[in-house]
């Protein structure tokens, strides 16, 4: 929904940034900010910091930015109306009433009657598991060498299933038969009528980003079949687009995901302190879950079963991930089966150690192909290096496609000219093309266009805006002679004119930053706005120093907004007064005294 900016303002002048944060970050204060570990990356040195007076969070090292909302976001992973929410329940604002339609009115509340039926259904199960008749699902997961704290984590629970007593305790509460049948905890048939889903089974609640029961796994006790049962699809179910341990391994600050194949190797890793492990949901992984994964990662681990179909599964899923842009390693657990069995035997460090070891996913791929091919045939070796070549088309990126080309041609003593001769060839052809993205799936992430202008330019006009947000005693003082038009153009200069606005209304930075932040649509440019607004500051001693440094800055911002101009087209009468004109206030700048007030 849309929010007025004069909502979102109020929203976050209603909360204080460091409150916010504080519960996700442990926040020290020095000097006037508050720093601590950047949650987005992995560091040991705090560059993450907090400015209580501009209400903004900015990391030196990321260059994560942006204000309360932002932060939540992409904590959270969450959408700008929902940190929205999240802020103004804290603020004690009242957001406006998104008016539905009644078929939109519909759809939300048997959304809501589902979701609630579920998080009824996993109470239930969690409250068996720990009864009397619970004792069998109990005992199957202490064999497991799961802790109590881990099975509550978790929310495991356990499904008795006779007289079909899930069901009778929903008609209890008030669902309806149709309600409880769409949720898919039951089933219907014309002998039994509507009867439990799930029975004899230890459950595993399956929960989406925020938290919330959408389905449930069931593992059967004994030897029944089949052996996993997962919830159908349903109106707030799509396996396709959900993954197994996701609400917390979203948090993770590891740079990669951990994919297993089953729940129990999830729940297995998160007890050995691995909580970026995530599995997809009895179902082949999937293409939308490999989009979902980029939102947080950029590298996953294959955690497969060391068995032929694991093997098959990860060769799989590796072009997959390759697919939605996707740095993709497998992990070797032999002698061991699958992740649990490895870290009860060999334990978490030793796991650790497999994680470093982890085989790039492309080589395992061309390793695990060699094996097709009797090597000590020439014409089978020579098949197979036309298959690395066919498979080397694949990577669209010149420099990536060389680098794999030189690491095969070393490991497999071919003449790498000859190989990229080979390559060029089926290139031309097109071959490896049905292993790119087709037009109907998700683009893989693109890099960002470099902003306009050079690195000092850019680094000067944060320094300038850092400067005014910090002492706003110098923005009446550079006011004839600076205006947001001598910012790079784009983000740059739009945060600019609204700082420049809020100013000039007498706001205060601890309001005008964060708003002026807000005002952007895309975190992308939130965080570039941010660090308009948190570029480090040098200390300098004295005030004859700090008074030249600031108008070496000045002066460096006009000279580059000039330099824009002239090479502009001046032929133009407008351009060249307009030229002339800025010129007249560059001569006037340079005998300008500035006095930027004391450190405090």
């Amino acid at each position: 929904m849309y929010y007025s900016q004069d909502v979102i303002d109020s929203v976050l002048q209603g909360v204080d940034i460091v409150d916010v944060i504080s519960p996700y970050v442990h926040l020290q204060k020095r000097g006037s900010n508050h720093v601590g570990l950047c949650p987005f990356h992995n560091e040991k040195t705090p560059s993450f910091s907090v400015s209580q007076n501009k209400q903004m969070f900015y990391c030196f090292g990321c260059g994560a930015g942006g204000n309360a909302a932002t932060f939540l976001m992409k904590y959270e992973n969450i959408s700008f109306g929902e940190a929205l929410r999240q802020l103004a329940d804290k603020a004690g604002v009242t957001l406006p009433v998104r008016n539905y339609t009644a078929e939109q009115k519909k759809r939300q509340e048997k959304r809501e009657r589902l979701l609630q039926i579920n998080k009824e259904t996993a109470t239930y199960y969690y409250r068996l598991l720990r009864s009397r008749r619970g004792e069998k699902g109990m005992a199957y997961l202490k064999g497991r060498a799961l802790s109590e704290e881990i099975m509550k984590r978790f929310g495991l629970g356990f499904a008795h299933g006779a007289a079909s007593d899930l069901v009778k305790y929903l008609k209890g509460r008030g669902y309806s038969d149709e309600d409880i049948l769409e949720s898919g905890v039951a089933v219907f048939d014309e002998k039994r009528g509507l009867h439990d889903r799930f029975w004899n089974r230890v459950m595993f609640p399956i929960q989406d980003m925020r938290g919330r029961v959408i389905g449930f796994g069931g593992r059967v006790m004994g030897e029944g079949m089949p052996k996993y049962l997962n919830s159908p699809e349903t109106p707030v179910f799509d396996k396709s687009r959900n993954l197994y341990g996701l609400h917390m391994a979203r948090k993770t600050r590891q740079p990669y995901f951990i994919l297993c194949e089953g729940y129990m190797d999830v729940i297995a890793l998160h007890q050995a302190g691995f909580t970026e492990a995530v599995a997809s949901l009895g179902t082949a992984f999937t293409e939308g879950q490999a989009v979902l994964i980029r939102r947080y990662v950029g590298e996953v681990i294959l955690a497969y079963d060391s068995d032929g179909a694991g093997t098959r599964a990860a060769l799989r899923n590796a072009q997959i991930l390759r697919k939605a842009g996707i740095r993709g390693r497998v992990l070797s657990m032999k002698p061991y089966k699958d992740p649990d069995e490895f870290i009860r035997n060999l334990g978490a460090d030793a796991f650790r150690e497999r994680i470093r070891e982890a085989e790039n996913s492309f080589l395992f791929e061309i390793r695990m192909l060699e094996a097709s091919y009797a090597m000590d045939d020439p014409a089978q070796r020579t098949e197979f290096h036309r298959e690395i070549a066919r498979r080397l088309c694949q990577f669209e990126e010149e420099v990536e496609r060389e680098n794999y080309l030189q690491a095969l041609a070393a490991r497999y003593f071919i003449r790498e000219e000859a190989l990229r001769k080979q390559v060029a060839s089926y290139g031309r052809a097109g071959a490896g093309q049905q292993d790119l993205v087709s037009p109907d799936q998700p683009p893989a992430r693109q890099e960002r266009k470099p902003r306009k202008g050079n690195a000092a330019s850019l680094r000067n006009q944060r320094l300038l805006m850092t400067w005014l947000s910090e002492d706003t005693s110098l923005f009446g003082q550079i006011r004839d002679y600076i205006s947001p038009d001598d910012f790079e153009e784009g983000v740059c200069r739009t945060a600019a004119g609204r700082f420049w606005e809020a100013m000039d209304a007498g706001q205060a930075p601890a309001s005008a930053v964060p708003s002026v932040i807000a005002s952007f649509e895309t975190e992308e440019d939130q965080q570039e706005a941010a660090a308009l607004f948190g570029t480090r500051l040098q200390g300098l001693s004295g005030e004859q120093e700090r008074a030249k440094a600031f108008h070496d800055i000045v002066m460096a911002v006009k000279r580059d907004s000039i330099d824009r101009l002239q090479a502009r087209d001046v032929s133009d009468p407008m351009s060249l007064q307009l030229l002339l004109y800025e010129k007249k206030k560059q001569k006037k700048l340079e005998g300008a005294v500035f006095k930027p007030r004391r450190e405090s």
